[in-house]
């Protein structure tokens, strides 16, 4: 029960997070429950890899291509949803960090 209400959770983060950055599109809140879906595999499959493969450029850059990363998965996950859009890098860099801090604070009221 616990990971449904989670991902309901990141549904209204990329919902509210679509409405607040211009830049990204979601047609509707089927296609937020979907991208907080999609993002939530990407990050725990894909993203672990992204990180061990990219530490020296991690290291070297003092921790800010992790939000690189963050990026990429973004950008993926619009690649893989038709009801997704993003354009341009500094709001999928906005989308990242909004969805993150709406995320924290939603799931940090509800617990």
């Amino acid at each position: 029960m616990g990971i449904i209400i989670r991902i309901l959770i990141s549904a209204v983060a990329v919902y509210i997070a679509s409405y607040v950055i211009p830049g990204i599109t979601v047609t509707g809140f089927g296609a937020a429950l979907v991208v907080a879906i999609v993002l939530g595999l990407l990050n725990a499959f894909l993203k672990p890899i992204l990180v061990i493969l990219t530490i020296p450029i991690t290291i070297l850059t003092l921790g800010l291509f992790y939000l690189v990363i963050n990026v990429i998965m973004v950008y993926l996950a619009a690649s893989l949803i038709d009801g997704f859009a993003v354009s341009g890098f500094f709001a999928a860099l906005l989308f990242s960090i909004l969805v993150s801090i709406v995320t924290w604070a939603i799931d940090a009221i509800v617990n």
